[in-house]
């Protein structure tokens, strides 16, 4: 993975003062921006691995993109059989992983179709609309993942 790390934390950096120097230089580094993912919690990623030597920020991403692989198939089939309980439940799961990575847009999607399939909300939507929401969750969960292969290739180029 061609990432740049922030520099290595010192004894005398506050865990505030690490955050914000990482979340400071990412955006120099790799511009998260053009890629759809929050710079800042790519930062927030990185603090947990500042060397980079255990290769965290990766690891993260490449699970992340088999979670999104396996839950896929899963919001298919649910929408097809009409199984709210199992869409909320892929959107839930989706929702903050996708925020931890930075695809906040995504998240946001997440959470829409989240509130729309509990029972209240249920009631008084029709499945046309859900349709349309789950077709925009899965729009920005095809961004986000096209942004985390950008990222492991080396950036948004």
């Amino acid at each position: 993975m061609l990432i740049s790390r922030p520099r290595p934390l010192t004894t005398t950096d506050s865990p505030g003062a690490a955050a914000a120097a990482a979340a400071a230089a990412w955006p120099s580094r790799v511009d998260a921006s053009p890629l759809g993912l929050d710079a800042e919690a790519l930062a927030r990623l990185t603090l947990l691995d500042p060397s980079g030597e255990n290769r965290l920020l990766e690891r993260v991403l490449k699970a992340y993109q088999a979670s999104a692989a396996r839950l896929l198939p899963q919001l298919a089939a649910a929408q097809l059989s009409g199984d709210r309980n199992a869409i909320r439940l892929v959107a839930h799961t989706l929702k903050s992983s996708s925020a931890s990575i930075g695809a906040l847009a995504l998240s946001q999607r997440c959470a829409q179709v989240e509130a729309a399939t509990r029972e209240g909300a249920s009631r008084d939507q029709s499945p046309a609309t859900l349709d349309a929401d789950i077709a925009a969750l899965r729009q920005a969960l095809a961004a986000a993942l096209h942004a985390i292969e950008r990222l492991l290739a080396g950036g948004p180029g």
